[in-house]
């Protein structure tokens, strides 16, 4: 069986500030970052020595320099959260990286934590800068300027296998599932050729395959090998090719059904691979195409559509369940969710307008036209594809709809709330977490793999967490329990 699969997310935000002619973006992320209301008093670096992002997965590493900030910048720029999360500023914008978790549903949990956490500093900023002006945060991918910013899923694999092996039975997935976890987006960028709306807010801004980079020539397979972790036992795979979603059921089904067909290919489960023919290509086509009809060509010279390439996955997972039906307690539900929704796709794609964001965008924006009797080029209709991802809840267009019962939910509102504060149990991130509830004075840094204390005499002690397993409440609370200090944790750890 494949390694237990930790996962994890991190979401870049789009920034305006209202009435201010001079807006700079990165004055304004670090502005919301230092508003949150955590302890200003913790002065904790983010421990960029564990960081090393030039390795490439295909088995080279670029001859290229990796900026490190120096402290006081390094401090500024980074939060690291009592929940395991890390808050920082990424070029020009905010971003929010989740703590590692076990399952798809915790994921979800941390992440809308996330939007909760920004807009709380969102409040706290806006009493910082001059009446008249506010600062709006969107969870989007377009600023419909040419600007494209990222939302990154992050699973960890068994480094046994292939990385080849991987990237090609993984992209037809990642090429096709947008039709159930677009956030979509009126118009085109990037030089596509214009349609009125589209499925995916990020298909426009992708140029190549496969690479290393993630803001210019962006791959579909990312091949960046930087596992957080043990290097020899685990990889992590970085996916920058899906959307920055409101609905909690299009996050549950994007990342669930990856999970799934991640885990069937370390596995060797998946028949002989299918393969498009240009993936950059089907990527825009499928994305341009609402109405999920499209076929795209393939490379043994048949076409299919989206929904055909999803359903040879979704055909694999269902004899996968079946022939391991206690592989993990998440995915047999998950599989049945991917097929009915598969089929309301085929059927309508309506249909999916309270689960599927693109879906529900769409729907908003019909539903107006029609009752204004306006077309795509009213203004007003790009403003509302704006508005549906504003992260304030008395205005996001999403927020509307969940309040009106016409989102579906995957979670309570005390779920989101109580992991603004509190880690995932059964990761290290509890260990992270907990060690900054207790210690943070003793803190000195942190990354995802390590965390290290300043004890006052001596050199600084670095402790390694290259296990994402180990950590939890059930390994650690003892061990906690019984350290008063970060020396006792330390002297406790080490004997």
């Amino acid at each position: 069986m494949a390694l237990p699969k930790i996962l994890g997310s991190e979401t870049e935000y789009g920034l305006v500030v209202q009435n201010d002619p001079e807006f700079d973006s990165i004055a304004t992320s670090l502005l919301l970052v230092n508003s949150y209301n955590a302890d200003q008093s913790l002065k904790l670096l983010w421990d960029y020595d564990q960081e090393d992002p030039l390795v490439d997965a295909r088995g080279f590493e670029l001859d290229d320099e990796y900026d490190v900030p120096d402290h006081q910048d390094n401090m500024a720029i980074n939060k690291i959260l009592p929940n395991g999360a890390r808050f920082y500023v990424d070029h020009a914008h905010p971003e929010f990286s989740t703590p590692e978790c076990s399952n798809v549903l915790d994921l979800i949990r941390y992440e809308k934590a996330g939007e909760r956490i920004l807009n709380l500093s969102r409040l706290g900023a806006n009493q910082l800068i001059p009446p008249g002006r506010a600062i709006i945060i969107y969870k989007n991918n377009s600023d419909q300027k040419g600007n494209s910013y990222g939302y990154h899923e992050n699973y960890l694999l068994d480094r046994r296998t292939p990385f080849q092996t991987i990237a090609e039975r993984f992209m037809p997935f990642l090429v096709s599932r947008q039709i159930f976890c677009g956030a979509g987006k009126v118009g085109t960028e990037n030089g596509a050729e214009h349609v009125p709306y589209q499925i995916s807010q990020r298909a426009d801004f992708f140029e190549t395959e496969m690479g290393l980079d993630t803001m210019v020539k962006r791959p579909i397979i990312n091949t960046r090998d930087e596992p957080h972790a043990n290097r020899d036992r685990y990889r992590r795979l970085h996916v920058i090719i899906g959307d920055a979603n409101m609905s909690e059921f299009t996050t549950y089904l994007k990342v669930g059904t990856a999970l799934v067909v991640l885990q069937m290919i370390e596995e060797g489960f998946l028949p002989e691979p299918l393969a498009l023919r240009n993936p950059v290509r089907a990527l825009r086509d499928i994305s341009h195409d609402p109405t999920c009809q499209v076929a795209v060509p393939m490379k043994n010279g048949t076409k299919m559509t989206a929904i055909d390439i999803q359903r040879w996955y979704h055909e694999a997972a269902q004899r996968y369940i079946a022939q391991y039906p206690d592989c993990h307690p998440t995915y047999p539900v998950v599989v049945v969710e991917w097929g009915s929704v598969l089929d309301r796709l085929a059927s309508d794609p309506m249909q999916l307008s309270r689960e599927i964001d693109w879906v529900m965008k769409l729907y908003l924006l019909t539903n107006y036209m029609e009752r204004r009797g306006s077309d795509w080029d009213d203004p007003r209709i790009a403003m509302m594809d704006l508005q549906y991802h504003d992260i304030r809840p008395e205005k996001g267009l999403y927020y509307v709809l969940e309040r009106s019962g016409a989102a579906r939910r995957m979670l309570t509102e005390e779920d989101i709330v109580r992991s603004m504060d509190d880690p995932p149990e059964d990761t290290r991130a509890y260990f992270r977490g907990q060690c900054l509830k207790k210690f943070k004075n003793q803190i000195f840094g942190v990354n995802w793999d390590s965390i290290s204390f300043n004890l006052g005499d001596g050199p600084i002690k670095r402790i390694m967490m290259e296990e994402p397993t180990r950590g939890t409440k059930r390994h650690v609370q003892q061990l906690l329990d019984r350290s008063e200090t970060a020396a006792d944790l330390v002297a406790n750890i080490v004997t």
